[in-house]
């Protein structure tokens, strides 16, 4: 379904890679015009994206907006390219935290300077073609360029010290280690693609079709080396300990960019490949999931409470949140489902405006010891104000955004028949963990923001226009999901609907 017949994807995906020969022929000391250069071609990439909304329909659940040309026609691959409900949201979530990552490092002492903003717009193009790929090949190309620019991200930029180039590393082989699974498991597709459909492809629409009626054990097989993969990049519990070192040794763009779309890879894969393709297989596992999610929920909450660093803080948070995303998955509900591709966007506003603010902390005081602050809100009042509504966002407030997704994951799990014995047992144990959200994070604002200022922070300046403006967008729209959420469901509607359909109705019914 092309209603434009203009390749509008194409344009959307590669439009920042424009920038980068721009960027590499400036001299060196152009600083500030290698930075609107970079911001310019990635602002435009949103702007260009916001016509999704204008011709995507919300009542056809098939892609939509194609692009499609033979590329290596003796095996079947082709450069397929579409949109669809499930993945509107989430192109349109990294061509918009994209140039705020950008802005952010705007004064920041990143050399060489070129590598630094070539990156970041090389990541932006790797992830918006994984949401857009409809070809499984093509697809696997996507995925396995994103980890290259964030890899020297991590190494090259982080945080001074040899545990970056550690942490850059363990990232790369964790995240390698799952892809290997997976390739495996697209390679098995396509040698069975001749028998089901009479020839080679790595269609992905077409391979969803027939995979469906797989023999169980072999969905069982098929989903785990998907699942492999995504597990890894969410991260479920217990295969999460890459993200903390990368957060925390990461750049602030870095982190903005890692927790706001990287992560959601993940979760995008388990419901597009695992869900979609392997029903059985999916019901199979989901209590299974369901489990390690509400784990993670917790765990993650819990650690988060104990961390003295802030932006480690913050990355168990990450955790702990990409968890409900998890159990909305996993539900295998119509709402449930819903919830959690509405809480990958939340989730990606709001850690990736705490990882934006712990930036512009440590730029003022090099730090991050949650010891060395205290009384922010008295020397930077407009900060404060936007911390806090980030902070209560992060925490589900009703009225923010947090609240919306994490609500409707809950009901989801409350009557999915998938989980059993019962979905409330889940619910309950979920539930547990926004009550720990609020705990941890309040008890972080308490630290750094209330009390008594000490000496040696009384010259710390309130935020720059530069600073409000990257925060801004991202405020905005914390109260517009959070007030208005229509809009947001129905557009993904149509398209979860099909998916679940390939499920039996026992399991997609709720209570």
């Amino acid at each position: 379904m092309n209603v434009l017949n203009f390749p509008l994807l194409t344009i959307i995906t590669f439009l920042p890679l424009v920038g980068i020969p721009i960027i590499l022929l400036l001299p060196r000391e152009k600083r500030i015009a290698m930075n609107w250069v970079a911001f310019g071609i990635s602002t435009v990439t949103f702007v260009v994206s916001l016509t999704l909304l204008v011709y995507f329909s919300r009542d056809y659940a098939g892609p939509q907006l194609v692009d499609r040309l033979p590329w290596v026609p003796q095996f079947g691959i082709d450069y397929y390219l579409g949109v669809d409900g499930i993945s509107l949201w989430l192109v349109l979530l990294t061509t918009l935290i994209s140039p705020i990552a950008l802005l952010s490092a705007w004064n920041m002492d990143y050399e060489p300077r070129k590598g630094f903003l070539s990156c970041l717009l090389l990541l932006e193009a790797g992830m918006v073609g994984v949401f857009v790929s409809l070809d499984v090949f093509l697809f696997y190309v996507f995925w396995e360029f994103t980890l290259v620019p964030m890899y020297f991200l991590i190494g090259m930029w982080g945080t001074p010290g040899p545990r970056r180039i550690y942490a850059a590393v363990k990232f790369f082989l964790y995240t390698m280690a799952g892809s290997i699974f997976m390739l495996l498991a697209i390679i098995s597709l396509w040698l069975m693609a001749p028998a089901q459909v009479g020839r080679f492809t790595f269609d992905l629409p077409v391979l969803t079709q027939f995979s469906n009626s797989l023999p169980p054990n072999i969905q069982m097989w098929l989903f785990i080396g998907f699942a492999a993969a995504f597990a890894i990049k969410v991260p479920v519990w217990p295969l999460h300990s890459w993200l903390p070192d990368a957060h925390v040794e990461a750049p602030t763009a870095g982190s903005v960019d890692l927790a706001g779309i990287l992560l959601k890879l993940g979760s995008y894969g388990f419901l597009r490949f695992c869900v979609a393709m392997f029903p059985d297989a999916s019901i199979r596992a989901a209590p299974v999931i369901a489990v390690l999610a509400i784990i993670g929920i917790i765990y993650g909450a819990i650690v988060s409470f104990a961390q003295t660093d802030v932006k480690k803080l913050v990355a168990y948070s990450s955790i702990s949140h990409m968890g409900f995303v998890m159990l909305g998955i996993f539900s295998l509900t119509p709402l449930g489902i819903q919830g959690s591709i509405l809480q990958m966007l939340n989730h990606g506003l709001s850690t990736g405006a705490l990882f934006l603010i712990v930036g512009m902390i440590y730029e003022r005081k090099h730090t991050r010891d949650l010891s060395a602050f205290g009384g922010l809100m008295k020397l930077m009042p407009v900060f404060g104000v936007l911390s806090l509504i980030v902070v209560l966002s992060s925490m589900g407030l009703p009225g923010l955004n947090g609240f919306v997704g994490e609500f409707a994951i809950l009901l989801g799990a409350f009557g999915s028949r998938a989980l059993v014995p019962q979905g409330w047992i889940y619910t309950a144990f979920a539930a547990t963990g926004i009550i720990l959200a609020a705990v941890y994070m309040l008890w972080m604002f308490q630290r750094v923001y209330l009390g008594e200022v000490k000496p040696e922070n009384q010259d710390m300046q309130d935020l720059s226009l530069r600073e409000v403006w990257v925060l801004a967008p991202i405020v905005l729209l914390i109260f517009v999901i959070g007030l208005y959420p229509a809009p947001f469901f129905g557009a993904m509607s149509s398209s979860v609907s099909a998916v679940l359909a390939r499920l039996p109705s026992l399991v997609s019914a709720t209570h």
